[in-house]
């Protein structure tokens, strides 16, 4: 006789198709393992934060040991941004070809590799083309990290998962100012790339094995042992096994037909959009970075009050990051981030004239800092979502490498204007003028576009 299993009993889950674990994911709960996946990306964001903005911290010691001109010091300073925005162009596509895992391992070793060896440099030029190697490191990294962690968090907590990379970076470079006034005095400018290169080095194991592929990449791409690697990254995801992989769906060929899919009809617009605000945003971010401690010196503060004001900057994104991607969850990102852009606008349009009280000039620099990063945070979070994903990598890096030249535009461009009788007042105006025409083309966003790209593993929606 065969008795009937116990109503205790737990049969194994029945297996299911590709877009039911998609939905399942972007429905269901978050698991341990997908917060551990986003959590490798935020460590890397914080090392990505630290080598971006290494040259700054050692800028001035790099300059009395090689009697630097300012204008030398500036190409340096720029050197590791150029290298950025080539390696979101054409390195970080490479995620939607062979893999985001694979691209975010040789980018690791690639700015581990021209971090060690700037520590090494013998002349500014060798200096300022390992920056550029560097750069092409964290750019491909930055791209496919957020890919990754927007991917693997579900529909509610997905721009949370992608602003606390935002917030990694800004931990990053908020330590990385730390660390760099301590070794420099101690042990040499060399000491702080050094620190930073081993940093990156111990990495790359740690990415091996803790950083998974990404699921839609699977589905989408059907690399060697998909519906395996995929079924192994389901149970550790509390999921039920897939049976079969999903239907085929039509993705871009190769790189260049990536970037062709980004001006097709369907996504043309929100591409161009994107861009837009892409490039603004980090014009406006990076001149607020570059030139608040220089502007607020000539407002009347001191030196040291100056610097303080700039590490309030960062100081405000780390917590900004944060609570874009927490306000996200419970409304909108769209209109979340326009929220932003508004309010960094507003405080922008304040705060040169607040220098007469320290403590107010402080306190409007750290909302600043929280406002500006933050509106950042959430076009890393907005571009994802998109795309599908067979373009999502190639969508995000195009973003951010139209951004770059915004952010390498707008400081020089701003010391001219304060060459040719701009008061930092104008500047600061303008530049709030900026962040409301960025909110202004958001508008225009629309709401939803991944399904125009009929990705293969249902990419994630969106309801901005």
């Amino acid at each position: 006789m065969v008795l009937p299993p116990s109503p205790s009993s737990s049969p194994a889950p029945e297996p299911v198709s590709g877009p039911s674990l998609r939905a399942a994911l972007d429905e269901g709960p978050m698991s341990r393992f997908q917060w551990g996946a986003i959590a490798v990306c935020v460590v890397l964001n914080m090392l990505d934060g630290f080598d971006v903005l290494v040259m700054a911290f050692t800028g001035k010691a790099v300059s009395a040991d090689w009697e630097l001109s300012s204008s030398e010091l500036g190409l340096l300073l720029s050197a590791g941004l150029v290298g950025m925005a080539l390696g979101a162009m054409f390195v970080a596509p490479w995620g939607d070809r062979i893999g985001r895992r694979p691209v975010i391992l040789g980018c690791l070793s690639v700015a581990a590799l021209g971090m060690l060896l700037s520590s090494v440099s013998q002349s500014p030029a060798q200096l300022g083309a390992l920056r550029v190697l560097t750069g092409v490191g964290i750019g491909g990294v930055l791209a496919c990290s957020n890919v990754i962690a927007g991917e693997y968090a579900s529909r509610r907590w997905r721009g949370l998962a992608v602003s606390l990379n935002s917030a990694g970076y800004a931990v990053g470079a908020t330590v990385g100012g730390l660390l760099a006034v301590f070794m420099i005095g101690q042990f040499g400018w060399r000491s702080v790339f050094l620190t930073g290169g081993l940093a990156t080095a111990v990495a790359v194991p740690l990415a091996f094995f803790s950083l998974p592929e990404s699921v839609d990449f699977l589905a989408s791409r059907r690399p060697k042992r998909a519906l395996e690697r995929i079924n192994t990254l389901a149970r550790r995801m509390g999921q039920p096994p897939l049976e079969t992989l999903p239907e085929p769906t039509a993705v871009p060929s190769g790189i260049g037909a990536g970037f062709r899919e980004l001006l097709s009809p369907a996504l043309r617009r929100s591409t161009l959009l994107l861009w837009s605000a892409f490039f603004l945003v980090m014009a406006g971010f990076y001149f607020i970075t570059s030139w608040t401690p220089t502007l607020l010196v000539e407002a009347g503060l001191s030196g040291s009050q100056g610097l303080t004001g700039g590490t309030l900057l960062n100081v405000g994104g780390i917590f900004g990051s944060a609570a874009l991607g927490a306000l996200a969850a419970r409304f909108a990102l769209r209109s979340v981030l326009m929220a932003y852009l508004i309010a960094t606008a507003v405080l922008l349009s304040a705060f040169i004239a607040s220098t007469s009280s320290l403590g107010v000039a402080f306190t409007l620099g750290a909302m600043i800092g929280l406002f500006a990063n933050g509106s950042v945070a959430g076009l890393y979070a907005l571009t994802p979502a998109t795309y599908g994903t067979g373009v999502r990598a190639t969508g995000l890096g195009s973003a951010l490498a139209i951004g770059r030249i915004g952010a390498i535009v707008a400081p020089t461009v701003a010391g001219s204007l304060l060459d040719s009788g701009w008061t930092p007042e104008n500047l600061y105006l303008a530049v709030s003028v900026i962040y409301v025409a960025t909110a202004a083309l958001l508008l225009l966003l629309r709401p939803a576009t991944a399904g125009d790209t009929k990705p293969a593993a249902a990419a994630p929606a969106t309801a901005h």
